[in-house]
């Protein structure tokens, strides 16, 4: 009775479960939402009423954007609430394997040293009570129990090394999972650029080494001009092509030092280390203008949907700044670009010289 209850259950659960994904399929039809697999844990999540921070975060942009959930929505909230937790459990996990597999190797390396005393003492014992040549008899059972001895330690050391051998190949796996956990962790899983978190790392890192060694570098902060009309028009699938594209040419384009970012949605932040403003004014008009030359035809119906333009503002470290007021700095500039037409780059020094005469 017991074992059908059980799978009464079970039917109920999964038919429950496909209830609940048929409503967040509904859901992301309704709202516009991206159709990425981010998205579906994102609307999982909110549904399915087992994270209430996800689902107040997703209520509160519900009734911002008169029903809409766009593709930078979908990654605040999955960077916010389900992505960090899901990379932190999953780090804990290899973690402690790694510590269990250490544990197991100390466990080993004690029991090797409590056999090799045993046997040097064996040895030491034997050794003082060799018996006088003449006695044959005496001797070969001398010699007998010596090579046994010395059969046995030889196998239980090949024994250890075969362990050793699997643990330590078992660690470097475990440590290989946990560099990967890591990168997953800073890295942006639709561009395959920088994320954020890693950017702000960088930023503070890059202040640092600045403020040390007194070199400059150069913050180019970078915005996709009408991303969100281009995604009404098109498709939130057209849309992660545009940014893939985007992506793909701030690769090609900037040094291999810079650390180039997917800031938020359709905004990219990129660090050059040992650039002055100037530097960094050249490197974002490459990008600005590799992306002029590059046309976009949407794949499934061979429509071209024409030219991607970006907006930009570059703003050098100074002496004294902080993440906060630099980012501000090229922040002011992008915005400036934006006010002046857009697909144009334009940095502080710029933006301060047209203060001065306003």
């Amino acid at each position: 009775m017991s074992g059908l209850l059980a799978m009464s259950d079970h039917a109920q659960i999964s038919a429950q479960s496909c209830d609940l994904a048929d409503q967040v399929v509904a859901a992301m039809r309704e709202h516009g939402s991206p159709g990425y697999p981010r998205a579906f844990e994102v609307w999982y999540a909110h549904l399915s009423g087992e994270m209430p921070a996800v689902s107040m975060a997703m209520n509160a942009i519900l009734a911002s954007s008169e029903g809409k959930v766009g593709v930078a929505d979908i990654d605040n909230l999955y960077d916010r609430f389900i992505g960090n937790d899901r990379l932190a459990k999953q780090a804990e996990r290899t973690s402690l394997q790694v510590l269990g597999e250490i544990d197991g190797l100390m466990s080993l390396v004690d029991k090797t040293l409590v056999s090799s005393e045993r046997y040097h003492g064996r040895l030491s014992a034997m050794s003082e009570d060799v018996p006088p040549a003449a006695d044959r008899q005496r001797l070969r059972e001398w010699v007998e129990a010596l090579v046994l001895s010395t059969r046995e330690e030889v196998t239980r050391k090949t024994q250890l090394e075969a362990q050793l051998r699997n643990s330590s190949n078992e660690i470097r796996n475990l440590r290989e999972a946990l560099e990967m956990t890591r990168a997953e962790a800073l890295t942006d899983p639709l561009t395959g650029l920088a994320n954020r978190r890693h950017f702000e790392e960088m930023l503070q890192k890059s202040i640092d080494q600045a403020t040390l060694r007194r070199e400059p570098f150069a913050l180019v902060m970078a915005d996709i001009d009408y991303f969100k009309k281009f995604n009404d028009a098109h498709g939130h699938l057209t849309g992660d092509q545009v940014l893939r594209l985007v992506a793909r040419t701030m690769k090609d384009k900037f040094k291999e030092k810079a650390v180039i970012t997917r800031f938020g949605g359709e905004e990219f932040a990129i660090i050059l280390p040992e650039s002055d403003l100037v530097a960094g004014k050249f490197g974002a008009e490459t990008v600005r203008q590799a992306l002029l030359t590059r046309e976009l035809v949407k794949r499934s119906t061979n429509e071209n949907l024409g030219r991607i333009t970006i907006s930009l503002g570059v703003a050098g470290y100074r002496r004294g700044d902080t993440a906060g007021s630099l980012v501000d700095r090229a922040d002011q500039a992008l915005m400036q670009a934006k006010r002046d037409g857009r697909n144009r780059t334009v940095t502080e020094e710029a933006l301060e010289a047209l203060s001065r005469v306003a």
